[in-house]
C-alpha cells in the first residue's frame, strides 16, 4: 500500500547518472577548505550542490560570527539522513537470530561499495542504500561502528517467497547501465510497481536486518520489468546539521519534513558551540521550528503504527458484529465483526486476504504466515505489543508485530497462557508454487498472491500438540446441556481430551444441590467450557464458576443453530463422513456412541461440541478416531462414590492451601511412568472400586509385584523414556505428525512388544498381571512393515519421511529427476572447465541464488555472461544455459517436496489402519503401569503397613490398628499413631470432642484416606485394617461461606448436611465437623442433636461426629451406636497451657479450653481473663449440660428417644419423616433398654 506515500521530498533510489560517474576517491579538499565548508555535505558524491542551497550557505557563514572549524561538521554521511526510508520493510523483534540471506537484492550491485552507512533512527534502513559514497566520507555520530564501509549486503530473512523473484531477475538486463544498478527486490506486497524509489524507501533500521519482504503476494511481474518514467524532483537542499542552530539558521522544511523521527543526539560534542564574545556557559538550546515552506509534492502519510487503528479504520471505532448488532445486543457475537463494502473495496489483494479471515476471528489472535515468520496485525499486534512488549512497526498499510517461524510454539503458549485463542494462518504454496500455479491455470481471476488459508485454532482446553501441553494430566473441553425432566433438573455433558481424542458422553438426572454435576466438575476441571447461550441455571453456572480456575475459557453458543439439537446432531453425525466404513459407503457409528443415540441430551451435549470444534478445524481429526466412552460421575454400582465435596475437603487431588499438588493423596500415589499411565490413575483415584472381587484381584497383583520385584524392574527400566504414545497416536490419525515424532512412536511400540516379550516369562498364571500379559495384541505383525519402510535416521536428523527405494514408486521418479538434472549441471561444469581452461571452477551457492559458477578472477569469461556475486579473489556468475537448469532443478525440487509430503500423508493413513491395535497395546501398559504405582507406593508408606483385609458383613465395620495419615507418615516424623473402629460389635458412630487444635480433624480425614487407598487396590499405613467395602464417603468439614452465592457459612453448612441426609446409606462412611457452629449456641446445638440422631438411629451408616457442644455427650450417653472419643490433652491451669497428646481415648473432652489456646496464641492476659468471665456467664452449652446433668437424676428420656417413641405413635398419618423405619425401631428398643 506503500505505493502512493512517496513524496517529491524523499531521495529517490536511483541516483543520477553523474552521482554515477564520480571518481572513487573523491575531490581532493585541502585542510582549509574542510574547515571553511559549511556545515551540510552533500549526500551524492560528486554532486553539484543546488543555487539554493548555495546561496543558504552562504548566508549561515555570513550570520555565524564564531569560527567555523569550532563548529561540528556534518560530514557526507551525516546528510545521509535525507536518504531513502521504505514504507513496506516488515521488522520482526531484534533478538531473532540472523540468518544471511539470498543475494537477490543486490545480484547487479556486487562491487558497488558503501563507504559509511547511517544509523540515525528507526526509520532508516542501512542495508537498502545502495549509492556510491566518496572514500573519504567521514562517519556520522550516529553510524554503528559495524557498518562502516562495507559492501552492501541485505540481511533480509529470506523465505520462500523469495523465489519468484530470482527467476524474474535472472534474465539478462537490457543495459550494463542497468546491470551496473543495484538490484530492487521484486517481491512487493501487493502492491503495483510504481517508482524504484518507493522500492528503496526504508522504514526501520533499528529492525532492517530482520526485513521480509512482502513482494511475493505480489502478481507475477514480466521477465522485462519497464523503468519507470522519471519524475521531476525537487532539488535538494543543503542544511546544516549542526545540534544546536541559532534562531537566525533557517533550516530548509524539506530535510525537516524527512528528519522528524531522528531521535536527539546522545553526543555532548553537539551540546557546546564557542563564542569567544559570551562568557557565560550556555544552556541547552532547542532547535527552533523552521519556517513553512511549501511543499512540492503530497504530503507523507502517517506511520500505520504511531495511529491507533481505530483512528485509521472507523469500522474499528464503532465496531458491529457480523450481523451488525452492537456490543451490549441480546445477540451480540463477539466473534465476528463487520468490514463495510466500501472499506472492502479499498483493501489490497494482501490485506483483503487478512481481513476475509481475521473478521471471522475477532476475538481470536491470529499469526499470519509470511515467509518464514508468523505475524499479528492491527489489533493483535497492539496486545502482543502490550503484553509481551514485541517490536510494534508497519506492513504497508497495517501496524504489525512479527516472531520467527522456529519460536511460533512458544508464542503461541504464551498468548493461551493468557487465556486468548490462537489461530495459525498458513501458506499453502510457495512463491515458486505460485508462478508455477499461475502459469498452469488459464483463470483470470485466479488469486495473484500467495495462497494462505486457516489451518487449526489453538485453545486453552484444546491443545493437541504434546510441546504445547503443561503436564500430563487430561485437559477436557466440555460441552454442557442443561433440561428439566420431572421436575428434577437434567444434565447431557460430552468433553474430549484432544490431545488423545477421546470423547466421553454423560447424561443424568441430579438432585435440587445438583451433586452430580458438582462431583463431574471436581473430577474433571475442565479447561473450556462449551455453553449454551441463557439456558444454562444460576445454580450450574455458580458451580462452574466456583470449581473453575481463573484461566477457564467460557464459550456460549447460539441455541439450535451453533448448540444443535439432539436431532441436528444425529443428521450431521451421518452425514460429515466422520464415521464412514472402510469401504467409504455405511456410516457405522462406534458402539459407546450407538449406545448414547437415541439420549437427547447427551447428543445435543455431543452436537454443541462438535460445533466447536468444526470451528477450530478439530472435528474431523477427532471425531474420526471413533473413540468414545461413556461416563457417569457417581457409579452407583461397582465403586466408591467420592463427590466433589468431599474430593476437596480431603485434599485427594488439590490442597486446600494453595490449591497445588502438594501433600495431596493423589501425588502420593501416582508413582506412573508414562503418561498415559498417569491419566488412567487419576481415574482409578476418581472411582476406587467397591467389589471385593476386584479389589483383592489388584491387591493380589501388587503382593505379587511387590515379592517378584523383577518385573517391577524390567518394566520400570523399559518404560522409563516412553513417548505420550496415546497422544502421538490420535496426531497421526489426525495427519499433523512430526517424522521425529512418528519415529518414536514405532520405537515406543517397538519396546512395549520387547518389554511384554520378557513379562511373558513371568505369566503363565490367573492374576490380574498374567492377564494383562495374555491379552496384548501381537505388535510384530503391523511393526513388520515399519522396519524397512523409510530411514528413521533422516528423519530424525532432517526431519522428513523418506521412503526406501521401491517403497513409493513416485518419490523414486522424483528422485531420479533430481539426479538427472544435477548430473547435467555437473556435466555443464566440466564442459565450462575445458572451455575456459581453468580446473579451479565449482558451483557455488549464495543464499538461494544456487549453482553460481565460481571463477578466479584472472579468468576471462564470455561476454554473456552475468556476474552475481564476488569476493576479493573469485567472481560467480550465471549464463543462459545455466539459468535453465537451475530453473529446472528448483522446479524439480517443488515438485519433489510436494510428493515428499504426499508420502508422509500415505505413511500416517497405513499406520491409522492399525488404530485399534496400538490403542488397545497402550491401555493395557496403562493399566500394567498403575498396579506398579500402587506397588511402589505401598512399598514406600514405611512402617507399619499392611494390606487391607476386606470382610463381606451384614454390619459394616471399618478398623485399623496404629493408623497414620498416609501423606504425613513420610513427612513427619513423630507421628502419633491411632486405633480406629467404627461398627462391628462396637457403635458406629464415634462423638468426637476435644480442645481446639487437638487432631480431631486430623483423625477424620485419615480413616478416610485409608478407606480411599484400601480400595484402590493399595496398602495402608496402619499395623492392621478390616473393612467392609464402603459405597460413599461424604464429608462436611470447615466454615466456609460463599459470597458468590449469597450463602452464610451456616447456610452451607446445613446445605452439605442435607446431601448426607439424603445420600448416605448403612455402607456410608460420613465425617461431620463441628456442625452448627456458625449460628447461635442454641440453633447450633438443636441441629447437631437432630443431625446425630438421624444418622446415628435412622442412616445406620459409620463415621465420626466432632463437636465442641459437650452437652451432645451428655444427650447421647446411652445411645447404642454413639461411643463418645475424645483426644487426650494436658492442662497446665496456672499458665494456661495445653499439651496435645493426639491420642484417641474414650470419654469426653473436659472443655474446649479456648482460652488456654488463646493465651498460647499471645492474646494479652487481660483480655483472656474478662473474657474467662464472660465465658462463664454465657456459656449457654455449659448451662445445658447442667441441666442435662440435674434432669439425668430424674427420670430422663433423651429428646431424640421421646421424638421416635411419637412418631411411632402417630405412625401412618402420612406425613413425611412420620414413619421409623426398621433400622430405627431397633435401635429405640437398643436406646430404651441401654436407659
Amino acid at each position: 500500500m506503500g505505493e502512493n506515500s512517496a513524496t517529491a521530498i524523499r531521495t529517490p533510489a536511483k541516483t543520477p547518472s553523474t552521482a554515477k560517474k564520480a571518481p572513487s576517491t573523491g575531490k581532493q579538499q585541502s585542510i582549509l577548505g574542510f574547515f571553511s565548508r559549511t556545515g551540510a555535505a552533500s549526500s551524492v558524491a560528486g554532486a553539484t550542490p543546488s543555487p539554493s542551497a548555495r546561496s543558504a550557505s552562504t548566508t549561515t557563514t555570513k550570520r555565524d560570527a564564531s569560527p567555523q572549524c569550532l563548529k561540528e561538521t556534518t560530514t557526507k554521511s551525516n546528510s545521509m539522513l535525507v536518504s531513502r526510508r521504505t514504507a513496506t520493510a516488515t521488522p520482526v523483534p531484534s533478538s531473532d537470530a540472523l540468518e544471511p540471506s539470498s543475494s537477490q537484492e543486490n545480484r547487479d550491485a556486487s562491487t558497488t561499495k558503501v563507504a559509511s552507512l547511517t544509523r540515525l533512527s528507526p526509520a532508516a534502513t542501512p542495508a537498502k542504500i545502495v549509492k556510491k559514497q566518496p572514500v573519504s566520507a567521514k562517519p556520522s555520530l550516529h553510524s554503528s561502528p559495524s557498518r562502516k564501509a562495507k559492501k552492501v549486503v541485505n540481511y533480509a530473512e529470506s523465505s520462500d517467497e523469495d523465489d519468484d523473484a530470482i527467476f524474474a531477475a535472472l534474465k539478462p538486463r537490457r543495459s550494463r547501465q542497468r546491470r551496473s544498478r543495484a538490484a530492487v527486490s521484486d517481491e512487493e506486497d501487493e502492491d503495483t510497481y510504481q517508482d524504484e524509489a518507493d522500492n528503496a524507501e526504508d522504514d526501520d533500521d533499528d529492525l532492517a536486518d530482520f526485513v521480509v519482504s512482502d513482494d511475493s503476494d505480489a502478481p507475477s511481474k514480466s521477465k522485462k520489468r519497464k523503468r519507470p518514467p522519471s519524475r521531476p524532483t525537487a532539488p535538494r537542499k543543503k542544511s546544516n546539521l549542526s545540534s544546536s542552530p541559532g534562531p537566525d539558521l533557517p533550516v530548509p522544511a524539506d530535510d525537516d519534513e524527512i528528519m522528524e523521527d531522528i531521535p536527539p543526539s546522545t553526543s555532548t560534542a553537539q551540546k557546546w558551540k564557542y563564542d569567544p564574545d559570551n562568557v557565560h556557559p550556555s544552556g541547552p538550546t532547542s532547535r527552533v521550528p523552521p519556517p513553512a515552506q511549501k511543499s512540492t509534492g503530497p504530503k507523507p502519510k502517517p506511520k500505520p503504527h504511531s495511529k491507533e487503528p481505530e483512528e485509521r479504520y472507523p469500522w474499528l471505532a464503532n465496531i458491529l458484529d457480523g450481523n451488525k448488532n452492537p456490543p451490549g445486543h441480546p445477540d451480540f457475537d463477539p466473534t465476528s465483526i463487520y468490514i463495510p463494502p466500501s472499506a472492502e473495496r479499498g483493501f489490497s489483494a494482501f490485506e483483503k486476504q487478512y481481513w476475509d479471515i481475521k473478521k471471522n476471528l475477532w476475538d481470536t489472535i491470529v499469526f499470519f504466515k509470511k515467509g518464514k515468520f508468523y505475524e499479528l496485525y492491527e489489533n493483535d499486534a497492539t496486545i502482543g505489543h502490550q503484553l509481551f512488549d514485541l517490536k510494534l512497526t508497519d506492513r504497508v498499510n497495517m501496524r504489525m508485530v512479527g516472531v520467527p517461524e522456529s519460536s511460533l510454539d512458544m508464542w503461541v503458549n504464551q498468548f493461551v497462557a493468557k487465556g486468548f485463542k490462537v489461530a495459525r494462518v498458513d501458506q499453502m504454496e510457495s512463491a515458486l508454487g505460485k508462478e508455477m500455479r499461475e502459469r498452469e491455470s488459464n483463470d483470470k481471476k485466479a488469486e495473484k498472491i500467495i495462497r494462505r488459508e486457516l489451518t487449526c485454532i489453538l485453545t486453552g482446553g484444546t491443545l493437541v500438540d504434546g510441546a504445547m501441553l503443561q503436564d500430563d494430566m487430561a485437559t477436557y473441553c466440555a460441552a454442557i446441556k442443561e433440561s428439566v425432566v420431572d421436575e428434577k433438573p437434567a444434565f447431557g455433558i460430552a468433553f474430549v481430551d484432544a490431545a488423545t481424542g477421546q470423547f466421553f458422553l454423560s447424561e443424568f438426572e441430579d438432585d435440587v444441590d445438583l451433586t452430580k454435576f458438582e462431583t463431574f466438575v471436581a473430577q474433571t476441571s475442565p479447561r473450556e467450557l462449551v455453553l449454551e447461550k441463557s439456558r444454562l441455571s444460576s445454580k450450574a453456572l455458580r458451580i462452574l464458576k466456583n470449581n473453575t480456575g481463573p484461566t477457564t475459557i467460557w464459550n456460549y453458543l447460539k441455541p439450535g443453530t451453533e448448540f444443535w439439537d439432539a436431532d441436528l446432531a444425529r443428521r450431521e453425525l451421518d452425514c460429515s463422513g466422520y464415521f464412514t466404513s472402510e469401504e467409504g459407503q455405511e456410516v457405522v457409528w462406534p458402539k459407546k456412541l450407538g449406545e448414547a443415540r437415541e439420549k437427547d441430551l447427551a447428543m445435543s451435549a455431543l452436537g454443541g461440541l462438535t460445533h466447536y470444534l468444526r470451528i477450530l478445524k478439530l472435528d474431523q481429526s477427532l471425531l474420526s478416531q471413533g473413540n468414545f466412552e461413556s461416563y457417569n460421575p457417581i457409579h452407583r454400582n461397582g465403586t466408591l462414590i467420592l463427590d466433589g465435596q468431599s474430593l476437596i475437603n480431603l485434599e485427594v487431588f488439590a490442597n486446600t492451601v494453595n490449591g497445588g499438588p502438594e501433600g495431596t493423596l493423589f501425588s502420593l500415589l501416582n508413582r506412573c511412568i508414562t503418561p498415559f499411565g498417569k491419566r488412567l490413575f487419576r481415574q482409578w483415584v476418581c472411582h476406587p472400586l467397591c467389589n471385593i472381587q476386584k479389589i483383592n484381584e489388584r491387591l493380589d497383583a501388587v503382593d505379587m509385584l511387590i515379592a517378584d520385584r523383577s518385573i517391577l524392574q524390567q518394566f520400570s527400566s523399559q518404560m522409563a523414556k516412553m513417548p505420550d504414545l496415546e497422544r502421538l497416536i490420535s496426531r497421526i490419525h489426525a495427519g499433523a505428525c512430526r517424522p521425529e515424532d512418528f519415529v518414536r512412536v514405532l520405537e515406543g511400540f517397538e519396546q512395549i512388544d520387547y518389554t511384554m516379550a520378557l513379562l511373558g516369562a513371568f505369566g503363565g498364571g490367573n492374576g490380574l498381571v498374567d492377564r494383562l500379559i495374555a491379552s496384548m495384541p501381537n505388535l510384530k505383525e503391523p511393526l513388520g512393515y515399519w522396519e524397512t519402510a523409510f530411514d528413521r535416521r533422516k528423519a530424525r536428523d532432517s526431519k522428513l519421511l523418506i521412503p526406501e527405494r521401491g517403497v513409493e514408486e513416485d518419490f523414486d521418479r522424483s528422485q531420479d529427476e533430481l539426479a538427472r538434472i544435477k548430473d547435467e549441471l555437473h556435466a555443464l561444469l566440466e564442459r565450462q572447465k575445458t572451455a575456459l581452461k581453468c580446473k579451479t571452477l565449482k558451483f557455488t551457492d549464495v543464499g538461494k541464488e544456487i549453482y553460481q559458477i565460481e571463477v578466479p578472477k584472472s579468468v576471462k569469461v564470455p561476454a554473456s555472461w552475468r556476474q552475481m556475486s564476488a569476493t576479493s579473489a573469485v567472481k560467480r556468475y550465471y549464463f543462459r544455459e545455466l539459468e535453465d537448469l537451475v530453473r529446472e532443478l528448483q522446479e524439480a525440487e517443488e515438485t519433489h517436496s510436494q510428493i515428499v509430503k504426499e508420502v508422509a500423508s500415505r505413511f500416517f493413513r497405513r499406520f491409522d489402519m492399525d488404530y485399534e491395535v496400538w490403542l488397545q497395546a497402550i491401555r493395557i501398559i496403562a493399566q500394567l503401569d498403575c498396579l506398579i504405582s500402587l506397588a511402589k507406593s505401598s512399598s514406600a508408606l514405611g512402617m507399619p503397613s499392611c494390606r487391607p483385609v476386606f470382610v463381606d458383613d451384614e454390619r459394616s465395620v471399618v478398623e485399623f490398628k496404629e493408623l497414620r495419615h498416609p501423606c504425613m507418615a513420610n513427612t513427619v516424623a513423630d507421628f502419633i499413631p491411632n486405633d480406629i473402629k467404627l461398627g462391628g460389635d462396637e457403635a458406629k458412630i464415634n462423638l468426637l470432642t476435644g480442645a481446639n487444635a487437638a487432631g480431631k480433624s486430623t483423625i477424620l480425614r485419615m480413616s478416610c484416606i485409608a478407606v480411599i487407598m484400601a480400595q484402590i487396590g493399595c496398602h495402608v499405613p496402619a499395623a492392621s485394617a478390616r473393612l467392609t467395602p464402603i459405597d460413599r464417603i461424604m464429608s462436611r468439614l470447615g466454615a466456609n461461606d460463599n459470597i458468590f452465592a449469597a450463602q452464610s457459612t451456616f447456610f452451607v453448612e446445613l446445605s452439605e448436611t442435607k446431601k448426607i441426609l439424603a445420600e448416605a446409606t448403612p455402607r456410608s462412611l460420613v465425617i461431620l465437623d463441628e456442625l452448627g457452629r456458625g449460628t447461635s449456641s442454641y440453633d447450633g446445638v438443636a441441629v447437631a442433636q437432630a443431625v446425630l440422631h438421624h444418622v446415628a438411629s435412622h442412616i445406620g451408616c459409620v463415621g465420626f461426629f466432632a463437636t465442641h457442644y459437650h452437652s451432645l455427650a451428655a444427650e447421647f450417653a446411652h445411645h447404642p451406636e454413639v461411643r463418645a472419643r475424645r483426644m487426650q490433652i494436658r492442662v497446665d491451669e496456672r499458665e494456661r497451657r495445653v499439651t496435645f497428646l493426639y491420642r484417641l481415648e474414650d470419654g469426653v473432652a473436659e472443655g474446649s479450653f479456648g482460652m488456654h489456646c488463646a493465651a498460647m496464641c499471645g492474646i494479652p492476659r487481660r483480655v483472656i481473663d474478662r473474657a474467662e468471665v464472660a465465658a462463664r456467664e454465657w456459656e449457654h452449652t455449659s448451662r445445658l449440660k447442667e441441666s442435662l446433668e440435674r434432669a439425668k437424676m430424674g427420670c430422663y428420656l433423651p429428646l431424640g428417644v421421646l421424638s421416635d417413641v411419637a412418631s411411632l405413635l402417630r405412625g401412618g398419618d402420612g406425613r413425611e419423616g412420620g414413619e421409623v423405619g426398621e433400622r430405627g425401631v431397633e435401635v429405640l428398643l437398643r436406646a430404651i433398654e441401654a436407659l
